[in-house]
């Protein structure tokens, strides 16, 4: 009999949805929109039916019974305490939806598990990636956001209300940028991708020069777009790269303070803009540890595959449990 387990990660605009094998593969995957849906219990219909299909087309692949584990979801504001996706910011079903409970009605597993995406990433890491021998670490997942996930002990730490590890939110510049709380100069304001684009922009404005970027729209240009303009030697796309990579290094040579981890593990899409990110961040990393702690905690991008690196942290939610 083989096992397997699920995993699903719920984006503001779609949910992807995988099976998962012991040596951390995705054999088949399917996804929806999430932005259809404004109730959160049709939308709980919706993935349950999604992940039927799922197990359905790897019981057709497989030669073998297959024993399901169980499903595993990584959501926005998912509390692994409560089962519930709480106040998502970026969901169109809001308040509470208790997600775990409507789908144990749904569907017929012995296990399902829920928290937020940067633990999920987090637990992939230590089942399935670069992390398995570390017992204290923190992985800081960059994309629209920058959340974070805490391992102390070999344990991933939810706190006494399951949601720990808000690094994202750690003020960083007073009477800076304001976020979606109403909290102003947070560090996800300036080190995600759309910081990375709105320090670009406002260093234009401040600095009236040209890039290379001046051809295309406002509305088109990504943070990749500004790591590839800084490899060109756009001076202003390199400042705005140097500047997120410095701020993001000081801010994790504080958060370096509070658990003492062996390493940070970087995830997502501004991490793939390599070194015109990573090199100030590095530098200011070093610089601004304690001499207790310099030289002894690494920085590294993360083992996980882009593209299913959602699933697998999802299901390790699972697989923690029972591999």
């Amino acid at each position: 009999m083989t096992k397997m387990t699920l995993g699903s990660d719920i984006g503001g605009t779609n949910t992807c949805i995988g099976s998962v094998n012991v040596d951390g593969k995705v054999i088949a995957r399917t996804r929806f929109s999430t932005s259809d849906y404004t109730d959160g219990a049709a939308y709980a219909n919706r993935l349950a039916e999604a992940v039927r299909k799922v197990m359905a087309e790897t019981e057709s692949l497989s030669s073998d019974s297959i024993e399901w584990l169980g499903f595993g979801i990584g959501a926005p504001n998912g509390n692994h305490r409560s089962g519930c996706i709480e106040d998502p910011p970026n969901l169109n079903f809001k308040g509470n939806t208790p997600l775990v409970a409507l789908l144990h009605e749904r569907l017929q597993l012995p296990r399902i598990e829920l928290t937020n995406d940067a633990n999920a990433a987090a637990l992939g890491e230590k089942i399935y990636g670069a992390a398995k021998d570390i017992s204290d670490f923190i992985m800081i997942t960059l994309g629209t956001g920058l959340g974070s996930g805490v391992f102390v002990n070999n344990q991933l730490v939810y706190g006494h209300d399951g949601f720990a590890g808000e690094i994202g939110h750690i003020s960083v510049i007073p009477d800076g940028r304001y976020c979606g709380f109403g909290r102003r100069g947070s560090l996800e304001n300036y080190c995600s991708a759309t910081g990375i684009r709105r320090t670009f922009f406002e260093m234009i404005a401040q600095q009236g020069s040209k890039t290379i970027l001046d051809s295309k729209r406002i509305s088109e240009v990504t943070a990749k777009d500004v790591a590839d303009a800084a490899y060109a030697g756009d001076e202003i796309a390199q400042a705005a790269m140097d500047f997120t990579g410095r701020l993001l290094g000081e801010a994790l040579a504080s958060t370096a303070l509070v658990t003492s981890p062996a390493a940070f593990f970087l995830f997502g899409g501004p991490v793939n803009a390599g070194e015109v990110l990573l090199d100030p961040l590095r530098r200011a990393f070093e610089q601004h540890l304690i001499p207790t702690y310099k030289n002894k905690i690494q920085i590294i991008v993360s083992s996980l595959p882009m593209g299913d690196a959602a699933i697998l942290g999802a299901s390790a939610l699972v697989a923690e449990h029972s591999l």
